[in-house]
């Protein structure tokens, strides 16, 4: 009865992993996470009925468990706790496969929602585990659940005889002209101060999706430094740094 049991379970598993749960729309976290706990019940369903069958009273059982429970409970709170945050995870869905997260400085996007852990790859294509406690109990920032748009700002310095309504328009127009920027809301300049050397200034932009903006970060830095050489604004340089660079060219 436990063999037939245990075979009904993983073909029910099957039919629900390639029939039924695709055509539900659940990411593929959910479906996987909804296949492993029928899994889990139905082994126990069968459990129950194959001890029933064999005559074994289910209420010593029960009691004896029950005790036994008391002491592994404490070696293994750590993995209950795991199992009952996963659930909340599934039924609360504040995370989903593919988004962007970053939680106990691991950052990269969720392959795999489990009902035990999930796994994380990096941007350098490393795979994490992480455990479900760390998503309920801990900060999770979370870049594109909802609203894939995200900011840009980018800071720079340019030469106290610059015309800064100028820079401002440049600024500006650079921003527009590049494809993943919003124009609403619209690009902004702000003149944030008086540095050392600089007056330092800050571009400040949306993005249509947060997944883009190291790219239109790197095209907007290129841009503006190839508009700045074009028209003669400098930027400039730390004189110690300066300093320090031509020793080392001389001496070499």
């Amino acid at each position: 009865l436990l063999l037939i049991g245990f075979a009904a379970t993983r073909f029910v598993q099957r039919w629900l992993e390639r029939r039924f749960l695709p055509r539900t729309g659940l990411d593929p976290g959910l479906q996987n996470s909804v296949s492993v706990l029928f899994g889990y019940a139905g082994v126990i369903i069968a459990l129950i009925f194959a001890l029933s069958e064999l005559g074994i009273d289910l209420q010593k059982i029960a009691l004896i468990a029950g005790a036994l429970s008391v002491g592994i409970g404490f070696g293994l709170q750590s993995v209950v706790s795991n199992f009952v945050c996963g659930i909340i995870l599934l039924a609360e869905r504040p995370i989903r496969v593919s988004d962007w997260v970053l939680v106990k400085n691991e950052e990269g996007y969720v392959r795999r929602i489990s009902v035990r852990a999930t796994e994380i790859e990096t941007f350098d294509r490393a795979s994490v585990i992480v455990p479900n406690q760390d998503f309920i109990t801990g900060v999770v920032k979370n870049m594109t659940h909802g609203n894939p748009m995200g900011r840009i700002i980018i800071k720079l310095g340019v030469a106290y005889d610059s015309d800064m309504d100028r820079v401002r328009d440049m600024l500006i127009e650079i921003a527009q002209a590049h494809p993943q920027v919003m124009r609403s809301p619209p690009p902004t300049v702000l003149f944030m101060g008086f540095g050392v050397i600089a007056l330092d200034v800050e571009l400040r932009c949306f993005v249509t999706n947060v997944q883009n903006a190291v790219i239109t970060r790197s095209d907007l830095n290129f841009a503006i430094l190839r508009r700045f050489r074009e028209v003669g604004i400098g930027i400039p340089t730390n004189p110690a740094d300066l300093k320090l660079a031509t020793k080392g060219s001389t001496s070499a």
